[in-house]
């Protein structure tokens, strides 16, 4: 019998195995990295039954989440603690435990430096996989990044183990699609797009997240499914970029951009609601973009401008803000130099934790600048560091708020009790129209 009949014979029988392990939830699921996205995987795969390592170079980090501390955010308290009330995670530091994971699940940051896609926790992080795979197996990467990393990245360096995808190991990709933060949406009710090496991979990756969520979408490549969370966030992107100029639009026309954001909304059909603020933020949406420009620049040769104006729309607004903030003070007359600005917010979304990319950080670090003394409350952030310093949450008493100057609005809460704000501040500057139709006559919007 020809060797590549006996091999094509091996992969079939590996196949079956981990199937039946699938489908009995028994493969023990091992997931790398420990951020909202993993901890989110880890937490669903063990409540349904899957024996899971949830695996962290960070030992803090670990040792918290071992302890039942939950000390990611973004991550649904009462996710977490259904699948830590299974007994069936086991949350380490020890990369050993790839060696006896079926499934594993690589969750790792992709940031950018210098404008360009930083792959290096998943160059790690697949060396690492590579190290202790085994035939048989599942690899999935969840990391958001720039399409054709599964097949030319992640994929030699897992070959680099002697073994080949879609002949010894199986090989997909699917992009995480959490939302923090999201009450109504979860990771059981939102759709799973897969996408593998080979038919195989993408079977078995769809039959393993079809025990995890109600709907699994297999497409027909890794390309074809990382190019969709792209896709996904490049369409935020571009239509909060929309939103934010015609703010700017309207502000100088003397119009209310949310009468008329509002008025838009009531068509039911053509029209999807987005809304401005002091910019984007979180990991998704600003650098999704960045990945997808930087690639059409890259292969083929030109830019992506539409997308490339939106960032540039969007970089703008967190001095945009800062400057609304001025204008406001002037128009009671004060300066910024020496007024004193409390910001409400500096996470990047109402109702989580997570600084990353927040356009809070950048309208702080305008108004310092310009010579204003910024403080900050968020009831889900201790400390932040701001041009180099490192700044301590003041505590949201009356005096703090009544002897601001300013009020920055940024990140709407909400823990906030914006009606006793608005009562005791003497200027409010609402970016995120958490006032709604409650026109007080200290309150400005953006």
């Amino acid at each position: 019998m020809p060797r590549g009949t006996i091999k094509r014979e091996i992969a079939i029988k590996d196949t079956a195995h981990i199937r039946r392990r699938i489908l009995a939830h028994q493969a023990a699921v091992g997931v790398v990295g420990q951020g909202y996205v993993g901890v989110s995987l880890t937490s669903a795969a063990a409540e349904v039954g899957f024996p899971v390592f949830g695996i962290d170079v960070d030992h803090t980090r670990i040792d918290d989440l071992a302890a039942g501390n939950l000390s990611v955010p973004g991550v649904h308290e009462e996710a977490y603690r259904a699948g830590m009330a299974t007994g069936h995670i086991t949350f380490t530091a020890d990369t050993e435990a790839l060696s006896e994971s079926e499934v594993i699940l690589v969750c790792v940051p992709t940031p950018l430096r210098d404008g360009s896609p930083d792959l290096s926790h998943v160059i790690d992080a697949c060396k690492e996989v590579g190290r202790h795979l085994a035939p048989g197996r599942l690899v999935v990467l969840e990391s958001t990044t720039y399409p054709g990393t599964t097949e030319e990245l992640v994929r030699p360096l897992l070959e680099e183990s002697g073994l080949r995808a879609g002949r010894d190991f199986l090989l997909a990709y699917s992009p995480e699609r959490i939302d923090p933060g999201n009450v109504e949406f979860d990771l059981r009710n939102t759709p799973k797009v897969v996408g593998g090496v080979s038919a195989e991979s993408t079977g078995v990756a769809s039959l393993f997240y079809g025990q995890l969520v109600d709907k699994v979408l297999a497409l027909s490549s890794t390309r074809a499914a990382e190019l969709a969370k792209l896709l996904e966030n490049t369409f935020r992107h571009v239509n909060i970029a929309l939103v934010n100029e015609m703010a700017m639009i309207c502000h100088e026309m003397g119009i209310d951009v949310w009468e008329v954001l509002d008025a838009a909304a009531t068509k039911p059909f053509g029209f999807m609601p987005f809304y401005p603020g002091p910019g984007v933020g979180g990991h998704c949406i600003p650098l999704d973009a960045s990945y997808l420009a930087w690639q059409v620049r890259r292969d083929a040769g030109h830019q992506f401008r539409i997308l490339e104006q939106s960032e540039d729309v969007n970089r703008q607004m967190p001095a945009y803000v800062a400057a609304r903030i001025g204008d406001g003070l002037n128009d009671v007359g004060k300066a910024v130099r020496g007024s004193r600005i409390l910001v409400l917010g500096v996470s990047y979304k109402p109702d989580v934790g997570d600084i990353r990319e927040s356009p809070s950080i950048p309208v702080m670090q305008h108004l310092m600048r310009r010579g204003a003394d910024v403080c900050f409350h968020d009831p889900f952030v201790s400390e932040i560091v701001v041009n180099a310093s490192v700044l301590q949450r003041s505590e949201l008493t009356q005096r703090c708020v009544s002897v601001a100057d300013c009020v920055a609005l940024l990140t709407p809460h909400h823990a906030y009790d914006l009606e006793w704000i608005a009562d005791n501040a003497a200027l409010v500057f609402d970016a995120r129209n958490g006032y709604g139709s409650d026109r007080r006559r200290n309150v400005l919007r953006l």
